[in-house]
């Protein structure tokens, strides 16, 4: 949109009107009396000299639009626009996900460890403000990503994930403690762990219990993940003729994942398939939402320069016409 800073300056362009009307009078009181005659010959003969009478004026006009050119150009045209500076405050997330060998049971597609993966890099595309990290826990925990906002990265140590990575057993409570250490010097407002498993804790030195109660003294929130159908899932076990499915129990202990998000303020979940699993974390991403800021300034364009380059082409133009054009002009 465009504006003048002086818009008063404009009214300078109605004394350009008695100026015209000046020209006007005096190219009226000097003008020859016309002509009469009876044939059209003198006037197709006259042709040049009508176009040379109207070109003499075209100096005056020229000045004219020079003149108005600078006016407008003194009231300082401007045009403005809205520009947005949008701050986002991220959150800290660890994915924390249980590697051990019950996760190649395939009551998921094509099996527990593969959707969970998959799904998670899914989540990890739509928080493309925050900082996620991954721990990786089954007889003991490490750390696969510290937090980072470098996407392509994450998303490739996610995808070598495998199981047997480390020795197999299931310790939630290292998996938790290692997840929240990594996180408990970050200066983010809001600290989230995603804690997604398939069985008992059986091994590790830290207790669920212990790592929740660390968790929440460094004001981290667990939400926990319970992956696997209710009752029986199939499982490949090898055999002399390779490998074939067998059905296994599912076992998660539920009341511990319950205990472990109530204690931190998160909150369980059961996936018992991919689209369970996916819409757990569609609802997680829904809870943990990314602070924006949006800061909306105006941002000026200055426009006189091109009023003032107008006038002065106007007036190059005047000036050869005058001392060059005009001398031709009988």
């Amino acid at each position: 949109m465009m504006f003048f800073e002086y818009p008063d300056i404009l009214y300078l362009e109605f004394l350009l009107i008695p100026l015209a009307l000046l020209y006007i009078w005096r190219e009226m009181k000097g003008a020859s009396p016309a002509l009469i005659v009876s044939d059209s010959a003198p006037w197709t003969a006259s042709r040049s000299g009508m176009i040379s009478k109207w070109l003499r004026h075209a100096p005056f006009v020229l000045r004219m639009a020079a003149l108005s050119l600078i006016i407008v150009a003194i009231a300082r045209p401007r045009s403005s626009s809205n520009f947005e500076s949008t701050d986002a405050e991220g959150i800290d997330i660890f994915l924390a996900l249980d590697i051990s060998t019950s996760m190649l049971a395939r009551d998921f597609t094509p099996d527990r460890i593969n959707a969970s993966k998959d799904i998670a890099i899914e989540f990890i595309a739509q928080r493309p403000s925050d900082r996620i990290g991954v721990v990786v826990f089954a007889g003991e925990s490490y750390t696969q990503a510290p937090l980072t906002t470098d996407r392509a990265t994450l998303i490739n140590l996610i995808k070598e994930i495998e199981v047997g990575l480390i020795e197999d057993g299931t310790a939630i409570g290292n998996g938790l403690a290692t997840a929240v250490s990594r996180m408990k010097d970050s200066d983010a407002k809001s600290r989230v762990v995603i804690l997604l498993t398939d069985g008992v804790n059986n091994r590790g030195e830290v207790a669920p219990e212990m790592a929740a109660e660390i968790a929440k003294t460094y004001g981290v929130r667990v939400y926990t993940i319970g992956v696997g159908k209710d009752g029986m899932a199939p499982y490949p076990v090898m055999t002399p003729f390779g490998v074939q499915l067998q059905q296994v129990k599912v076992e998660i202990d539920e009341q511990l994942l319950k205990n472990i998000a109530e204690t931190t303020g998160g909150k369980y979940f059961r996936a018992t398939d991919n689209t369970k699993l996916l819409e757990i974390y569609g609802e997680i991403n829904k809870m943990e939402k990314t602070k924006t800021m949006v800061d909306s300034f105006p941002v000026y364009k200055e426009l006189f320069m091109d009023y003032a380059i107008a006038a002065l082409a106007a007036l190059l133009l005047e000036l050869l016409l005058r001392f060059v054009l005009a001398r031709r002009i009988p």
